[in-house]
């Protein structure tokens, strides 16, 4: 073979080969302003292009993402102590929105904030994940990664649900084996039942609870049945929304106080003053009812807005 026929085939390969998009867009930022100045700042710059690259740079899932459709996420740690020498109690917020059919809009399918995040870190050490050894040599290093690769998982469950029914499952139980396999050190928490009512492990256990199955199909009405079809067929997307928190409203009564209802409900607010702001009175009506009775942080928002 010729060195240009070589070239020409190389060529072919790389146009037949398929393609190997990661699934995220992510942004990861530290802020560090908490902990005492004598900590060389720039330690922390380093952990943010490194979880920044791991979280965009893995394959989480074996299917391919084009470029737009990536997953917008933003993971935001506050460091707020160093408890020992390199190990760091901090907060972790999460964030990742989903693009709306026939718009530019963005609609959040997570937004929560873990308070219960210590890890250990030098600089420079090697930052990855292996799903078969998660705990690895030390817990608090594990723990970093252990906690991302947790919320990327339930940020993955959230948006293939929310495009076919119960598509999520997998990710959901990849999310669930994480808990299972979760580094233990008396300075981690957030993995166990007894560490609290609203934390990673009741978040793995409710999704993956068949008490709590029918959230798998609100998140699929509100997200692909009701956002989807609201700006070309505003009637049937908002008529999808309201059986999605009328199941939600059923799951509530059935079982009060869960925390998927919670985390499903944060920041949702003002989007949902938006989807029913137009609607007909009665509509309006049992959709303030429903939302006052399932989200009561906001129940003065529901009741001023939603008249």
């Amino acid at each position: 073979m010729t060195r240009r026929s070589l070239h020409i085939v190389l060529i072919l390969l790389l146009l037949w080969a398929p393609a190997s998009a990661q699934e995220l867009q992510a942004k990861v930022t530290v802020m560090s302003q908490r902990v005492y100045n004598n900590i060389d700042k720039k330690i922390f710059t380093t952990l943010q292009n490194q979880l920044t690259n791991l979280l965009n740079n893995r394959k989480w899932t074996n299917d391919t993402y084009q470029p737009q459709e990536k997953i917008v996420c933003n993971f935001l740690i506050t460091i707020n102590d160093m408890v020992e020498q390199n190990v760091f109690k901090a907060s972790l917020t999460v964030q990742a929105a989903r693009p709306v059919y026939s718009s530019s809009y963005q609609t959040a399918l997570v937004n929560y904030q873990d308070a219960d995040f210590t890890f250990k870190y030098q600089e420079f050490q090697p930052v990855e994940f292996n799903e078969n050894r998660i705990q690895g040599s030390d817990p608090l290093v594990g723990n970093l990664t252990a906690t991302l690769a947790f919320y990327v998982n339930i940020i993955l469950g959230f948006d293939y649900d929310s495009f076919a029914p119960k598509a999520g499952a997998p990710y959901f139980q990849k999310a669930q084996n994480i808990v299972s396999n979760a580094p233990e050190s008396r300075n981690i928490s957030g993995w166990r039942a007894f560490d609290g009512l609203r934390n990673r492990y009741w978040l793995a256990e409710n999704m993956i609870n068949t008490r709590y199955n029918i959230i798998h199909d609100v998140i699929y009405a509100y997200y692909r049945n009701g956002l989807d079809q609201l700006f070309e067929k505003e009637n049937d997307g908002r008529k999808s929304v309201m059986e999605a928190l009328t199941r939600l409203q059923a799951m509530n009564q059935e079982s009060p106080n869960t925390m998927i209802l919670q985390f499903f409900m944060q920041s949702k607010a003002q989007e949902m003053i938006g989807i029913f702001k137009k609607a007909p009175p009665q509509e309006k009506g049992r959709a303030a009812d429903i939302l006052s009775q399932i989200d009561i942080p906001n129940l003065s928002k529901y009741k001023q807005e939603l008249k």
